[in-house]
């Protein structure tokens, strides 16, 4: 099967319906540009599937979902996604500059943790360590970010 007539085919039917899953034309374009990319570069294989316009579907989707994923993350974010009692705009900021004082492996891993939603198990992974180093991580950032956070006024009394 050739490539070229095989995407002259199947382009508006996966535009189409990418069109009526993510409801916005950009992320439609963007996941179908992407999917038959993708198929392009593993075209001799794809080919020989039963159904290479279903695989190409499929990527298209799970292309969208990640970015629904990646930008509720965002909205999160903008939301306020930090700890109760930090409320407004320039509260929010303060945290996310702390959290950028923070050493490397600190950072990311309450980047991941926290901003991405991601398990201890799966930061561990994306960062290539062990779940307990992780763990050591994420304590020692959130006694940093406590100190430096905590208005000494409101601070308990030792």
């Amino acid at each position: 099967m050739d490539f070229e007539a095989w995407y002259r085919r199947e382009h508006p039917r996966l535009l189409t319906a990418m069109v009526i899953v993510c409801c916005d034309l950009d992320a439609a374009r963007d996941a179908t540009a992407e999917a038959f990319a993708r198929a392009l570069e593993r075209w001799e294989r794809v080919e020989l599937m039963e159904n290479p316009a279903g695989w190409t579907y499929t990527v298209a989707v799970n292309l969208a979902r990640r970015r629904w994923r990646r930008r509720a993350a965002e909205d999160r974010l903008v939301a306020g996604a930090v700890p109760a009692g930090l409320g407004t705009a320039e509260d929010r900021l303060d945290v996310w500059r702390a959290v950028a004082g923070l050493p490397l492996q600190a950072r990311t891993a309450v980047v991941l943790r926290y901003l991405a939603a991601m398990t201890e198990a799966e930061v561990a992974e994306a960062m290539g360590v062990a779940v307990g180093t992780v763990s050591s991580s994420l304590s020692v950032a959130r006694r940093r970010l406590a100190a430096l956070l905590t208005d000494p006024e409101e601070a308990p009394r030792a």
